[in-house]
């Protein structure tokens, strides 16, 4: 915080480690102060509280506090002992509260694009110890993330979907090509969950026009 305010940088941070004191405060906001918002749970409402975090510091200074509380997911663990889990973030960027949310929230693609890279894509471990040989790997690399991440969401009209659950479902399935009168058939397994949606799929990124060559 105090690099940002140096390099005068606005910052969003997310408060990761949240005590008795954060929730009781988040508990005391009043009802009418929760704004709902659109989320992939029912239920979900955003709050605004001031906040000094560090404040034993003689440099900490007031910020805003912007936390989202959803309901616990039905069947889990925590819907027997609260009504809400609680996800906050600290920031010094001006604007309403629920745009700012959306956006820092919008982060977590960008976390979930590294660790799909690290761990679906060998990029956790570069393979030489030339500068070369590893850019070259890093830029394949990308080129097969983008290249899942483009049959994912058109094939699949699907956007958080990793690459090894792609590999498993689609890529890596065992299949037989077979020719007659001039045509090929592919013959996937029998009772194969995910056939479906795969057919679908590739009907789909057929349908696409490709650009024409001159």
């Amino acid at each position: 915080m105090s690099a940002c305010r140096k390099a005068n940088v606005r910052y969003s941070i997310t408060v990761k480690m949240m005590g008795k004191a954060l929730h009781q405060a988040f508990s005391d906001i009043p009802e009418d102060q929760w704004a709902p918002i659109p989320y992939f749970l029912k239920g979900a409402a955003l709050a605004e509280i001031t906040y000094t975090p560090f404040a034993t510091k003689k440099s900490s200074l007031p910020v805003r506090l912007i936390v989202r509380r959803v309901p616990p997911t039905p069947g889990s663990q925590l819907a027997l002992y609260t009504d809400y889990s609680y996800h906050a973030f600290i920031t010094d960027r001006r604007g309403n509260m629920v745009e700012l949310e959306a956006d820092h929230r919008a982060h977590a693609e960008v976390e979930n694009a590294i660790r799909d890279l690290k761990h679906g894509l060998g990029l956790n471990h570069m393979p030489s110890g030339r500068f070369g040989a590893n850019a070259a790997w890093l830029a394949f690399n990308t080129i097969a993330h983008n290249l899942v991440r483009w049959v994912a969401r058109i094939g699949l009209e699907e956007s958080l979907v990793m690459t090894k659950t792609m590999r498993r479902r689609y890529f890596s399935m065992p299949g037989r090509i077979t020719t007659s009168a001039r045509k090929d058939t592919l013959h996937l397994p029998t009772n194969w969950p995910w056939a479906t949606r795969f057919s679908a799929a590739l009907v789909a990124l057929r349908a696409i026009s490709l650009p024409l060559r001159i």
